[in-house]
């Protein structure tokens, strides 16, 4: 059968969108990881799938693949393309739209410039809920990195974070340390490695290694998470703006307990079919 999808963008985070609303299909990891192929299948850093909500106060269950065929549960980048997409297909008329992720529910809001807000919900500091292994919370942890000590805050968006403070964003150490800490055994579900440069209290330029996927152009919740790091240990003050290497991101946060909202861009790149 032939499947419709939509190729889309957040920055250059760039996503295959499928509705599995109006046509049906059962989407196993071997697809993803066939279509995410950058050379013999349509290439993409997550497969995005739009389903009829199991909850009803929700609008939409939002599902996510890796290209490497992993499931996630939470993509920030992704989410603004799922509200521009589910209204763009006339899914629903809505601007503000709750959907349900593997991660808990977001809430994503269509302004009137066509910039996307999303509340991610209020960040997990809770070294279990993240999942990091630590013997407490704390604002900062200490990791053995191969015998070296590498100072990182360790923060949930529904999704595992270690972001790191570097001097320089275009030396640090990205494509080094990146996969070496997502497969750090402290991170027992792998995680995302956000390396962080501070401009001034509320400017700073990030560079994300992301767990299954590699350096990215763009990571939404890699920015939530970060903003969170940088607040909570006193660096930069809400609201922010985080640069990474596909765009702008604007992030607020209030404090601990308080959700985390990203503003920032979707883009519809074109429609195909693929077959099943």
């Amino acid at each position: 059968m032939l499947l419709r999808f939509t190729k889309m963008h957040g920055l250059g985070n760039d996503f295959m969108v499928l509705d599995l609303v109006s046509q049906h299909a059962h989407i196993q990891p071997k697809h993803a990881k066939q279509w995410g192929d950058r050379h013999t299948g349509i290439g993409f850093d997550q497969l995005l799938i739009v389903e009829a909500p199991s909850n009803p106060d929700v609008d939409f269950r939002y599902r996510i693949f890796n290209s490497d065929g992993s499931e996630v549960e939470q993509c920030g980048n992704g989410a603004r393309c799922f509200a521009r997409f589910v209204l763009d297909k006339r899914l629903t008329a809505k601007r503000q739209i709750r959907v349900e992720t593997k991660g808990g529910i977001i809430e994503l809001d269509v302004r009137n410039d066509g910039q996307i807000g999303v509340n991610m919900g209020a960040p997990r500091l809770v070294p279990a809920d993240i999942p990091f292994q630590a013997p407490e919370q704390a604002l900062s942890y200490q990791v053995d990195v191969d015998g070296t000590p590498v100072d990182l805050a360790a923060v949930s968006m529904g999704n595992p974070h270690a972001v790191l403070r570097v001097s320089d964003i275009n030396t640090a150490p990205v494509h080094e340390l990146g996969p070496k800490i997502e497969h750090h055994p402290r991170f027992p579900a792998r995680v995302n490695v956000g390396f962080l440069q501070v401009i001034d209290r509320h400017r700073a330029q990030l560079r994300v290694w992301e767990r299954g996927a590699g350096e990215t152009q763009a990571c939404g919740t890699g920015a939530c998470a970060a903003a969170v790091a940088a607040i909570s240990q006193g660096w930069m003050d809400s609201p922010l703006l985080i640069d990474l290497p596909g765009g702008r991101l604007s992030i607020e946060w209030a404090g601990p307990g308080q959700p985390v909202l990203m503003t920032g861009p979707a883009v519809r790149v074109y429609e195909g079919q693929v077959r099943l």
